[in-house]
């Protein structure tokens, strides 16, 4: 395959699409064959916040406005093997990923004996050229999101239970009282009315109150559990790991920055 080599630079900070049309990431590097002087693969940024770089063939590869599209699906280049973005590919790792993409291994087919092949075929970063004097400084940043989880449960339980209750009630009952009355001009009538000397019964009834006692089921009140949500601070601490750069000139002076 011939490229310009300047032309394919130009594509180092654009989006790769597949060809399914799926984003797959940002192109961080361009590996050249040292051999040929050709670029083969695409080093693209791809996973959560672009933690993972993904080697890419540059074969088939275009420029379609501000973006590159390749040859292969997201998936395909999602599931390709890990290599280290270190700026060269091994022997062992370029034939990884020739395998996994199903092409031959720039000028030498996949079929030849790997041991056949020369030692300088590696690829190569064109970030390695001199072209750019700056190197990169990263460093990790604490992300901290939240999650739902059970803490507990809480639930209603009814019984019942029964207790003695005394209650004082007021109740009336009759007696018998015998009262005498000595015969007047008032009450000789009544007394000599009948035979003078005889038997007799006189009969009177008595009543009373008697406490009955019985229970009537009452509504007394309604209970029902609710939630309410309480925001409280908690810290939540993490290593992070940041890379820092050393400044040194011939004379052995060292400037950290």
């Amino acid at each position: 395959m011939t490229v310009d080599t300047q032309q394919m630079r130009d594509w180092i900070g654009r989006t790769a699409y597949g060809a399914d049309g799926d984003k797959i990431g940002k192109i961080d590097d361009i590996y050249m064959d040292e051999q040929t002087g050709q670029p083969e693969w695409l080093a693209v940024s791809t996973g959560m916040f672009g933690s993972r770089v993904s080697f890419v063939p540059i074969t088939g590869a275009s420029a379609q406005g501000d973006d590159v599209r390749v040859e292969y699906t997201k998936q395909q280049v999602k599931d390709a093997p890990n290599a280290d973005a270190d700026g060269a590919l091994s022997q062992e790792e370029e034939s990884r990923l020739y395998q996994h993409y199903g092409v031959s291994y720039g000028s030498y087919d996949r079929t030849d004996d790997y041991s056949d092949r020369t030692a300088d075929v590696d690829m190569t970063s064109t970030r390695t050229s001199g072209d750019d004097n700056a190197m990169t400084r990263s460093e990790e940043e604490l992300r901290v999101d939240k999650v739902q989880q059970e803490a507990g449960r809480v639930r209603l339980k009814k019984w019942v239970d029964t207790e003695r209750v005394t209650q004082t009630v007021p109740v009336t009952k009759e007696t018998v009282t015998v009262e005498r009355e000595a015969i007047d001009s008032g009450n000789i009538g009544d007394a000599m009315d009948g035979p003078a000397i005889s038997e007799a019964e006189h009969e009177v009834v008595l009543h009373e109150e008697r406490a009955v006692a019985e229970t009537e089921v009452v509504p007394k009140e309604r209970i029902r559990l609710d939630t309410e949500r309480v925001t409280e601070q908690e810290q939540i601490s993490a290593d992070v790991r940041k890379e820092r750069v050393e400044v040194q000139d011939e004379s052995g002076v060292t400037r950290n920055r």
